[in-house]
């Protein structure tokens, strides 16, 4: 299976386990460098990102999900997505290139109708790509999803979707369709 394929079965079986819809966000991390067989941070490569970008939004722009792609350590992890997927954020002032925000956030930016960066998001469920840690732009209430797809390319991937708060104790009674 290659790249684009690998990633699209990903995030579909993602979105249908984390019963994601229209308008949510997913937050996707990516080291294309882990995805060539390289170490994280070592070998961006723009032409993977795309394949990625590509097999991902294949099948988040049917479904109506906005994508939230989170850039490498060099923009303190901040977050490329559609101005329509945070109307009331802050935006930063910054373009994400290979070497500072990392190949899948500079393919993000460049493919986007109307790209913007904002330094946190909390998404609805995530996919981390090589192991670059997107626990921060998640809700509070992080469920760990297996999946078929194990690795794209080189890289291991780890899942995610997220889940209200359970509040109110020993007496409170929980709404089932949202566990």
């Amino acid at each position: 299976m290659d790249i684009k394929t690998q990633s699209a079965t990903a995030v579909k079986e993602l979105c249908e386990v984390a019963g994601l819809k229209k308008g949510d966000i997913l937050v996707v991390g990516c080291s294309t460098s882990e995805v060539v067989g390289s170490k994280i941070g070592t070998n961006s490569d723009p032409d993977t990102a795309k394949e990625i970008f590509d097999g991902i939004t294949s099948v988040l722009y049917p479904m109506g999900i906005y994508l939230a792609v989170q850039c490498c350590e060099h923009l303190n992890r901040a977050i490329v997505t559609e101005r329509d997927a945070v109307p009331f954020s802050d935006i930063v002032n910054v373009v994400p290139q290979k070497k500072a925000g990392g190949s899948l956030a500079t393919v993000a930016y460049a493919n986007f109708k109307n790209p913007v960066v904002v330094e946190e998001i909390k998404a609805d469920a995530g996919i981390d790509i090589g192991g670059t840690l997107i626990g921060m732009h998640l809700k509070k209430v992080a469920v760990p999803m297996r999946l078929s797809v194990k690795k794209i390319g080189e890289a291991p991937i780890i899942c995610a979707r997220t889940r209200p708060k359970f509040i109110g104790g020993c007496r409170a009674v929980y709404d089932e369709k949202m566990i």
